[in-house]
C-alpha cells in the first residue's frame, strides 16, 4: 500500500511536466521566416505581428527563442517580414519591443529617427530586394534628439543631425513655452518629426513611393512609452 501514494505522485509531477512542457512549446517562437513564408505575408499581416509582438513584450510574455537554430536557419539567408527606423535610444530596441528574433526585422537606428539617403538606400535594399513588406518609423516620448533640437543645442556633427528635426519643430504650433521644458511640446514635435520622415521616405524614395502605392509595401509610425513598453500604431 506505500507503494500507492508514490505511484499517485510520480502521476501528478508528470501530468505537470507534461502540462508545462505544452504550454512551453504553444509560446515557442516560430521558426525563422523562409522565401515561401515571406511571400506569402501581406502588408496588414505583418502589422498584426508587429503589434502583437509589442503585446507579449509589455505584458512580459515574450516568445521562447533558441537562438542557436535561428542562427543555422538564417546563416544561407534572411527573409525578414519589416523594416524599422527608430531612435538610437538604448531603451527602445526593436527586436526586443516587438518580440522578434533573429531574421525577423531589418533595422536602422539613428537619433531622432530621421531618414537620410543611407536609410533609404537601406530600406530600398531590405523592401525592395528582399522583401520586407512593411516600414515601422518608430519614435519614442522624451526623446533627447527632438529635447535638443527644440533647443536648438549646438555640438559638432550633432548640429547637423539636429537641423533635420527643426522642420518638425517650427511646424509645430503647440501653445505654450516651446522649449524642451513644455512636455506637451516635446510630445507634438516627436509626433510630427514621425509624420515628416514618413513624409520625407515617400517623397525622397520613388522606388518605396511606387511600392506604397502598388499595395506592396505599407509605411507607418509608432510612438513607444519608456514607462510602460507600450507601442502606439499611427
Amino acid at each position: 500500500m506505500k507503494a500507492f501514494p508514490l505511484l499517485v505522485g510520480a502521476f501528478v509531477a508528470l501530468s505537470l511536466f507534461s502540462c508545462e512542457k505544452k504550454q512551453s512549446t504553444s509560446n515557442r517562437a516560430p521558426d525563422a521566416l523562409t522565401a515561401e513564408r515571406q511571400k506569402a505575408l501581406t502588408t496588414d499581416s505583418v502589422v498584426r505581428a508587429l503589434k502583437a509582438g509589442n503585446v507579449r513584450f509589455y505584458t512580459f510574455k515574450p516568445h521562447e527563442r533558441n537562438d542557436s537554430l535561428r542562427i543555422q536557419q538564417t546563416a544561407g539567408g534572411q527573409y525578414p517580414m519589416a523594416a524599422v527606423l527608430s531612435c538610437l535610444d538604448s531603451r527602445v530596441p526593436p527586436e526586443f519591443v516587438f518580440d522578434q528574433g533573429i531574421g525577423d526585422l531589418f533595422v536602422a537606428r539613428i537619433a531622432g529617427n530621421i531618414s537620410n539617403e543611407d536609410i533609404l538606400g537601406s530600406f530600398e535594399f531590405g523592401c525592395h530586394i528582399m522583401g520586407a513588406k512593411v516600414i515601422m518609423v518608430l519614435g519614442h516620448e522624451d526623446c533627447g534628439a527632438i529635447k535638443s533640437a527644440i533647443d536648438n543645442e549646438q555640438l559638432g556633427n550633432i548640429t547637423a543631425l539636429l537641423a533635420k528635426i527643426r522642420p518638425a519643430v517650427d511646424s509645430t504650433q503647440t501653445t505654450g513655452e516651446r522649449t524642451s521644458k513644455n512636455a506637451k511640446f516635446v510630445h507634438d514635435v516627436m509626433l510630427k518629426n514621425i509624420e515628416f520622415t514618413i513624409r520625407n521616405i515617400r517623397k525622397n524614395s520613388p522606388i518605396l513611393n511606387k511600392m506604397e502605392h502598388d499595395k506592396e509595401l505599407k509605411i507607418i509610425g509608432g510612438v513607444y512609452d519608456l514607462k510602460t513598453g507600450k507601442i502606439t500604431f499611427l
